[in-house]
């Protein structure tokens, strides 16, 4: 039978280091074939080695911790390290899934070792009613979109909103611009409107949704129709008169 191998996602790397050297410590089988300061990097190791095990700091930048989960669901067990108490009892209430509390403790990081070992005789459990349960106590309710996956070519690529300068709606498709590149998601912009921070993201057109902290400016021209420039691109946005209000003592 071959080794078990592990994937450890935690953004703080002394505490990334000291959980790593308690696990090998308890469990010198264990493989950890990769290693994640973000949700991002947690997914490319993800695929790249399809792990027996996620282990998965809750709190994370680019994607957190329920959000790979939801990915990884069924596919690999899940360990979630938290600093909240009322998330982990939340999770292992479920039994679905284990939870380890930052500061780490040698007695119960065994504890996990020892389910995890049982564990791994079975299939990985379908995940998606915990994560909905934790998500709802971890966020407050409203889950805002964090990242679109866009496909090019055999490549599946993963883009955090925060890098996103706008959606344009195109046929059928949606295209996702970054300031370096373009890319397709089969996702209408209705359906995004609905799914991203109103906060950050405005909708300046029927086709058009744009990322706040990526206008450079307003441009009026003489007939009083407006538009937006953005940085690091050099197009101009047009502001149908639907959204015009949004920028009004601008």
């Amino acid at each position: 039978m071959s080794a078990p191998t592990a994937v450890l996602a935690e953004d703080e790397e002394v505490l990334r280091s000291e959980l790593r050297a308690r696990l090998t410590s308890l469990w010198p089988e264990l493989v950890i074939v990769a290693e994640a300061a973000d949700g991002v990097e947690v997914m490319h190791a993800f695929g790249a080695h399809a792990p027996d095990v996620l282990i998965l700091d809750i709190q994370m930048p680019g994607m957190t911790g329920l959000e790979v989960a939801r990915l990884a669901s069924g596919k690999c067990h899940v360990v979630f390290v938290t600093a909240y108490d009322k998330y982990a009892v939340a999770a292992f209430e479920q039994g679905a899934v284990d939870y380890v509390l930052k500061p780490f403790s040698t007695a119960r990081l065994a504890e996990t070792v020892t389910r995890l070992k049982d564990r791994l005789r079975e299939r990985p459990a379908n995940l998606d009613g915990i994560l909905t349960l934790l998500a709802d106590k971890t966020r407050g309710g409203k889950q805002f979109l964090r990242w679109v996956t866009a496909s090019q070519g055999n490549t599946t690529s993963i883009i955090t909103v925060e890098n996103i300068c706008y959606f344009r709606a195109d046929n059928k498709y949606t295209t996702v611009i970054t300031p370096e590149k373009e890319a397709l998601i089969r996702r209408p912009i209705r359906e995004l409107a609905e799914a991203v921070d109103p906060d950050t993201f405005w909708q300046i057109h029927r086709s058009t949704l744009v990322n706040i902290n990526y206008m450079a400016g307003i441009v009026r021209d003489f007939r009083g129709h407006l538009s937006v420039k953005m940085k690091n691109r050099n197009e101009v946005l047009p502001v149908s008169e639907s959204y015009a209000h949004l920028f009004r003592g601008m």
